[in-house]
Order: C-alpha cells, then structure tokens, then sequence
C-alpha cells in the first residue's frame, strides 16, 4: 500500500512546517466552467492537500469533480472527506477513513465503515485512519445535525484530550479537531493546545477558519495542517493569504 499521503501528514508534524488543504464541498459546485475557474485561481498557490466531501450530498458528482481537480491540479493530492458511503469514489488519491470519536453515534464509530470496506479493499485509495473530533463552534452546524451528535465544548480541553487519547489507544494515526463549515468560532487554541501536548499524531483542524488571524492560531496552538473550506468560498483571496504566510515562513526557516 502506498504511503505517500501519511508520509506527507507526518512530515507536517515531525518538522514542525505547516500545511493547508481545500475543502471542496461536491454540493456547492453548481457549474463545471465556474469550478474550472476557481481552480485556475489556486494553481500557483502552496496547497497541500484538497479535501472532497460534505455533510450532505444532494448528488452524487464526485468522481466529475475529481476529474476536474486533477486535469487543473494534477500535482496537489485529492483525499475524500465523506460524511457517508455514497462520497466514494476510486478516482481520488486517499480517504479520511473518519471515527467520530467525539460522539456516539455507532453508525459514524463503525457502521459506515463496514459498508464501505469492501470498496476500499478494491481501490488504490491510501486509507487515513482518523480521529474526527467535533467541537462547538458556537452555533449547530450541518455536521452537527447530519451526525445526530453532541459536539465537544469548546472551553473544556481536558474532555477533548481524552477523547483523543482514547483514539490514539485504539489505534487512529490522525486526528482532526472540527468546528464545522461556517461556525462563527474556530477550535479554541487551548483545545488544539492541549490535544496536541498529549497526542503524538499529525493534527487537522477545521471549521470557523474564515481570517489569516485565526488560521495564525491554529498554527501556533500546534495545529499542523489547517482546512479552509466555508472561508475560502466566502472571502476568495483567503487562500491566496495563508500561501503567503506559509512561503513566508518556510523562508524564515532557511
């Protein structure tokens, strides 16, 4: 099985650099030549990874938009990010094989997992196994409604720290603290903190990150690799600001 992708993930976290992935949600691509036109916009930007998937598909175009992605960025790794079985497709690069530790829904613990374990054994897809935290951002969020949980509080870190203790023991080599598209507040610094003090494990986080200010938080609360998914389609130059200050840093590195 290939390793590129978790050797990439690792990397973030082992030399203290810093990632960004795209999360693309198939739901709000309405039209191909206006896609095509937003991936033109990145090309030359520093992208880690593009993440594909969202809480509800209302049809099913991923593997049209996969193909899309690659044609524009065939360089940048495309992982699914599923909320459910039916975001699959053979034609990405690796899958976020997501637990929702934070809740105890058992259909997102397992149940999905097994449905689309088959699917997996047959594909080339590099499979993550994730810890997929979800924490208040200050409002319900789609993925709070869809996954029937009750998100970690955002001013309690001793609670999410042992929730990804209890992943990390059970095997899970990622983890991802997710506030959820469009909250109005990211994961607490404290919480990334506090996870990442605890967790030695490449670091995701999620949600609420609509401002380069916030996304310089999660950095230096420990986060390794940040998703901005809502924020970019909202504020379109979002983007191109964390590439500059990612640049910028790799040259204070050097």
């Amino acid at each position: 099985m290939r390793n590129d992708l978790s050797n990439r993930l690792k990397a973030l976290a082992l030399t203290g650099q810093k990632g960004v992935a795209w999360l693309i949600d198939p739901d709000d691509v309405i039209s191909t030549e206006k896609f095509k036109s937003q991936l033109s916009t990145v090309e030359h930007l520093h992208l880690d990874f593009i993440f594909l998937g969202g809480s509800l598909i209302q049809e099913n175009t991923v593997s049209m938009i996969i193909k899309n992605i690659k044609e524009a960025l065939p360089e940048i790794p495309i992982i699914l990010f599923p909320g459910n079985v039916i975001q699959f497709s053979p034609l990405a690069d690796g899958i976020l094989f997501l637990s929702l530790i934070s809740g105890r829904n058992p259909d997102l613990l397992i149940g999905q997992h097994v449905s689309i374990a088959p699917l997996l054994e047959k594909s080339n897809l590099e499979i993550l196994p994730t810890g997929y935290m979800l924490v208040d951002g200050g409002h319900t969020t789609s993925v709070h409604y869809i996954s029937q949980t009750i998100p970690l509080p955002n001013h309690h870190p001793e609670l999410s720290v042992a929730t990804a203790l209890a992943g990390s023991y059970l095997g899970l080599q990622y983890f991802y603290l997710d506030a959820g598209s469009g909250a109005p507040n990211p994961v607490s610094p404290e919480i990334i903190k506090a996870v990442k003090s605890k967790v030695k494990a490449p670091l995701i986080v999620g949600g609420g990150l609509n401002s380069l200010e916030k996304i310089k938080m999660a950095y230096q609360a420990g986060a390794d690799l940040v998703v901005i998914g809502n924020g970019a389609e909202k504020s379109p130059t979002l983007l191109r600001e964390v590439s500059a200050f990612l640049n910028t840093i790799k040259i204070s590195a050097n």
